[in-house]
């Protein structure tokens, strides 16, 4: 049996994706050094898209999993086994109410079952058996209850909880984790049932680091338990709506906070002014609060920021002058306000932004003069502005822009060949019906400038061009083996086009939809091994015959054929793609029994998929 707590975790806040199988990443000193390195279920293709060889250790769980049934108890194993089978139980969704019983007195320290199906009360005796080992559990979108977390008195060495949506945990349930003072990582999103008067738990917590509360709603007057809380460093109440400029109050004495997260929530620039002693803060997300830019008197003390979203708030140009003393800002989001020209010119002194959205502010050429000098900017978001082409010169010397978008602005093909010479960018939105043939003859030039293999998004949505297949975009598509997203939406593809997308080996995202592809179109992609997101909806002529090439497509893990003629007779074919979560057949001869048939006997992991 292993031994007791051995290591610590690094306080890196947990995300969304943060969830089952991160466990390989977290590897545990032990007998078995060799499994130091990550060992959970790899793809069988590699980035080359040539097959990999499975390693001993892989061939060996994978053995286990297939006779599970044989096995008692895993608990003389040293842990790190015992660990590598859970992971693999779990990813490939094969751990049941019998197999976790194997699992008793494991000294596992990672049990990372958020979205898992079927976990509730029962399972948290075996869970909590692991004692003073566990250090991390998710068990997030399950049934547990109060009762369930009960069990967790003895693992007083946790460093990491996650509860979110599950909505059957209470305010009884949070007295339940007071006692866990070594907890440094806590998430309950979406919770609708924790209140104000819950959050007192909190209050024993001293080392907590890490706090996620977005979406809870009945938390007003609750942060008031965070006074005590001084190593705190992450704050997330997202879409708190309950939220007001008293209870930021509370957050006031926080000096080690750096990250705020409080899109959508009801403060407003008196709520603002309680934040000027955190002079830590590096990250305040104020997405669709209702602020004006009389909240930049206090928003200019907090130098450290380097990530500030202001985007969907009610700015206007008076006041923007503060901006001018975020010198260290790297990413600035001032999306959908009421900003113009004269709020860009100050911003010249931002010399180390790296991403600015101005996404439907009324944002002109000559602003774009006032972003000239901005040589580190990466990104920049010009969607819905006023921006034209005689606007694009003042940016030929961004030599480090990456990602433009220019969607819905008054650029035509004259403009694009302002960008010629931006020879690092990889992602161009020309969602613009103004831009023709002649206007991406310009683009060839940034590919050949850049040695044809730099780009990895491309973006031709809704482009005014007869078909797809032209002989620009022949020159061009074919040349850029490195892409590996690209979007055809509107484009008007048809199978012809398809043949060029063979090139793109290493293509893991591809949307066609809206085109005039047949089976045949589809026939030219199914050799694109490593895709992972493939959405041909709107291509009304695609059959069954589809499916049947996209079944090889085995790396998969979302795949829209909306709106064709596919039947269920056709759902036969999806049954090789194991790593398919997201199925979309709406408006299909598809029905959802059949749909769901499918999932119960062949895609577990299925957990989206219309119709339902």
């Amino acid at each position: 049996m292993g031994g007791a707590c051995s290591r610590k975790r690094g306080n890196s806040v947990d995300g969304e994706g943060s969830r089952r199988g991160a466990s390989g990443k977290l590897s545990k000193a032990g007998s078995s050094k060799w499994l130091l390195f990550s060992l959970s279920r790899c793809s069988s293709i590699n980035q080359t898209g040539q097959a990999k060889c499975p390693t001993l250790m892989e061939l060996c769980v994978a053995k286990i999993r297939e006779d599970i049934a044989k096995y008692n108890s895993f608990s003389l194993l040293p842990r790190d086994i015992s660990q590598q089978i859970f992971n693999d139980l779990v990813d490939s969704y094969h751990l049941t109410d019998a197999s976790l019983e194997a699992f008793r007195d494991c000294a596992i320290q990672d049990m990372l079952l958020g979205e898992y199906p079927g976990v509730k009360d029962s399972w948290m005796h075996v869970v909590a058996s692991q004692g003073q080992s566990l250090l991390s559990l998710d068990i997030s979108s399950s049934d547990v209850t109060d009762s369930g977390l009960l069990h967790l008195n003895g693992c007083c060495n946790v460093q990491s909880l996650s509860f979110n949506y599950c909505d059957q945990i209470t305010d009884r349930g949070l007295e339940y984790l007071s006692g866990l003072s070594n907890l440094t990582s806590l998430s309950f999103k979406k919770s609708n049932i924790i209140t104000a008067e819950g959050m007192e738990a909190f209050r024993h917590l001293v080392n907590l680091v890490n706090l996620d509360l977005e979406r809870c709603l009945k938390i007003q007057g609750g942060l008031i338990h965070l006074e005590g809380l001084k190593k705190l460093e992450t704050l997330n109440i997202r879409c708190c709506n309950c939220i007001r400029d008293a209870d930021i109050r509370s957050l006031s004495g926080l000096k080690n906070l750096k990250e705020l997260q409080m899109s959508s929530c009801k403060v407003t620039d008196a709520g603002i002014s309680y934040l000027k002693g955190l002079k830590k803060l590096f990250h305040l997300n104020l997405e669709g609060c209702p602020v004006t830019s009389a909240s930049l008197e206090s928003i200019s003390g907090l130098t450290s920021l380097l990530y500030l979203n202001l985007s969907r708030c009610c700015l206007s140009d008076e006041g923007c002058e503060k901006f001018t003393g975020l010198v260290e800002l790297k990413v600035l989001n001032l999306a959908f306000n009421s900003i113009t020209d004269a709020c860009l010119v100050h911003m010249k002194d931002l010399l180390n932004l790296e991403s600015l959205n101005l996404d439907s502010c009324k944002i002109g050429d000559e602003g774009l003069l006032s972003l000239k000098g901005l040589v580190q900017l990466k990104s920049l978001e010009l969607s819905d502005t006023e921006v034209g082409s005689i606007g694009l010169r003042h940016l030929s010397g961004l030599c480090n822009l990456e990602n433009i978008n220019l969607s819905f602005t008054m650029v035509t093909d004259g403009g694009l060949r302002k960008l010629s010479g931006l020879t690092s960018i990889r992602s161009l939105n020309l969602d613009s019906r103004q831009i023709t043939d002649v206007g991406l003859s310009s683009l060839t030039n940034i590919i050949l400038i850049s040695d044809l293999v730099m780009w990895e998004h491309c973006q031709l949505c809704q482009c005014s061009l007869p078909i797809l297949y032209i002989e620009v975009l022949k020159r061009m598509l074919t040349c850029l083996t490195g892409l590996t997203h690209l979007d055809l939406f509107g484009a008007r593809i048809t199978d012809t086009g398809t043949n060029c997308l063979r090139y793109f080996k290493n293509l893991r995202s591809l949307e066609a939809c809206g085109g005039s592809i047949t089976d045949a179109g589809v026939k030219n992609i199914k050799d694109l091994k490593l895709l992972t997101l493939l959405n041909l909806s709107q291509n009304c002529s695609l059959t069954d015959n589809s499916l049947e090439y996209i079944s090889g497509l085995t790396a998969l893990i979302s795949l829209n054929v909306s709106n064709s003629h596919v039947t269920n007779a056709g759902l036969q074919h999806l049954k090789p793609l194991k790593q398919l979560r997201s199925l979309s057949l709406e408006s299909c001869r598809v029905t959802a029994p059949e749909l769901k048939k499918l999932q119960l006997s062949a895609l577990p992991g299925l957990v989206n998929f219309r119709p339902q």
